[in-house]
């Protein structure tokens, strides 16, 4: 192994070795239906530019592994930061709590050759000054666009991790994973009032795309666009009524409100709102809900997921059925059908968890002005900002932080203050129209489960759904 190696990262001759490593996980696991090894090595870095100057600048490396046995539904698993053959095998004795295996241990995941990403170091790939230096340009250029610019943020983030599953059966899987982020935030003022306005952009790829001007350029307009609009907003409307929900990042209803109802752990739990309705009506015809973590570069896409599957595109609903759920290995086996390559952890230092990659609805036939033409008395909501879900039943609060009123058919004034209140399952029913303008995020999403944060991808078309709450101060 050259030092060129990613995985020298893992294995260090005084430590750890790769055939000791199977070797201990072989002995570890010889009573368990399933399980792994995962080591993990990843440095990150953050740069905050803030009301003028550079706040922050972080760096930090972490290493370590997690060790994970499974028997029937029972699991063990250990984790600790000192990758060696010693830490490892203290680790194995907690293994020895579970019940023996009493059926075939479960077969290893399909072999995957597939690379959806670089395996480039984004913190290696531009200068350290060159970093500092963007946040810089970009704070000066926001400034000049607008003399009601009254602050910028600008932060730069990225990270580098390099990934090994390894089971006992001698499967070995390793992933190496960039991930980038640009943020740019502004505050625009007239008079007394403050209105803020934010855009991002990332995935799984290198800076260098970010370094060109029309790139930051084009991040600078969209942020100081939706500070600007928000300076004009009226209070908000409030009742039930038509909302038109714009392509793109408003898809992050979907991921919340009916994603997670849509994980194997839920529903064979029984707990989800979509348990037990394989083949069944669940949503209007023509929505289609795909969660796909096989798209290059994306930011929720992974080539294997944390247990060494490969992901896929997983058609979740068709056309308003349902088709099937997403799964990790574990889930599956207890379902009875096969792991779908949703099973993902945050670090080495949490087990594997049925969970989202990029989920999305599919474009539909539907013009997007046909769809506002039919709006009599709603909202269009462009961009959405924090929200509360209730996993279980689907039920979400959501703050827009870019919409406008709509009467007869025509945008009017921009709204502050704007929440949509309902339910996932129910939301899906109410879907009168798609619209053929689908879009993905722009690789800014973060999904939370069970303590555990990982980077995810939404999108959808514009859609018009009827009846929902909004909440607002106006008339």
């Amino acid at each position: 192994m050259t030092q060129t190696d990613p995985r020298s990262f893992l294995y260090r001759a005084d430590a750890l070795d790769p055939d000791t490593a199977q070797a201990i996980t072989r002995d570890a696991l010889k009573a368990c239906d399933d399980g792994e090894l995962y080591l993990q090595y990843s440095a990150s870095e953050s740069f905050v530019f803030d009301d003028g100057r550079l706040k922050t600048a972080d760096y930090s490396t972490d290493s370590g592994f997690g060790l994970r046995g499974v028997s029937g539904e029972m699991t063990g698993f250990a984790h600790a930061n000192d990758v060696s053959a010693a830490g490892i095998r203290r680790a194995a004795e907690t293994l020895k709590l579970l019940d023996p295996a009493k059926g075939e241990a479960a077969p290893p995941p399909r072999r995957n050759n597939r690379h959806l990403y670089t395996d480039g170091n984004p913190l290696e790939s531009i200068p350290f000054e060159a970093k500092i230096a963007l946040l810089e340009k970009i704070d000066a250029a926001a400034r000049a666009r607008d003399p009601r610019v009254a602050q910028v943020t600008a932060s730069l983030v990225g990270s580098w991790s390099v990934v090994e599953v390894v089971r006992a059966d001698g499967f070995v899987a390793t992933d190496v994973r960039p991930l980038v982020r640009l943020n740019v935030s502004i505050v625009a003022q007239n008079g007394d009032r403050r209105e803020v306005g934010s855009f991002g952009m990332g995935g799984r790829y290198l800076y260098d795309s970010m370094f060109e001007d029309a790139v930051w350029n084009r991040a600078i307009d969209e942020a100081l666009a939706q500070a600007l609009t928000n300076l004009e907003s009226v209070a908000a409307p409030a009742g039930e009524m038509t909302v038109l929900l714009g392509p793109g990042w408003p898809g992050i209803i979907l991921h919340e409100a009916i994603g997670h109802g849509l994980e194997g752990d839920f529903n064979r739990k029984g707990t989800s709102a979509f348990s037990g309705r394989i083949g069944q009506r669940v949503a209007a015809d023509g929505v289609t809900v795909v969660d796909d973590g096989s798209i290059m570069d994306r930011r929720g896409s992974l080539s294997i997921d944390d247990e060494g599957t490969p992901t896929q595109e997983n058609v979740l609903i068709e056309n308003g059925i349902l088709r099937g759920y997403m799964q990790d290995r574990l889930n599956a086996r207890l379902m009875g059908v096969a792991p779908t390559g949703n099973g993902r952890r945050q670090s080495y230092a949490h087990a594997p968890m049925p969970r989202m990659t990029n989920t999305f609805m599919r474009a539909g036939n539907d013009d997007p002005a046909e769809l506002l033409s039919r709006v009599k008395n709603g909202i269009y909501a462009r961009s959405f900002g924090g929200g509360q879900v209730d996993i279980v039943s689907g039920k979400f609060v959501f703050t827009c932080t870019e919409a406008y009123r709509v009467e007869n058919g025509k945008l009017g004034a921009p709204i502050k203050g704007a929440t949509l209140i309902g339910d996932g399952p129910t939301v899906l029913t109410k879907v009168t129209g798609i619209g053929n303008d689908f879009a993905l995020d722009e690789g800014v999403g973060v999904c939370g489960k069970a303590g555990q944060g990982v980077p995810a991808g939404v999108g959808q078309p514009t859609l018009l759904v009827g009846g929902l709450t909004v909440g607002g101060t106006g008339g």
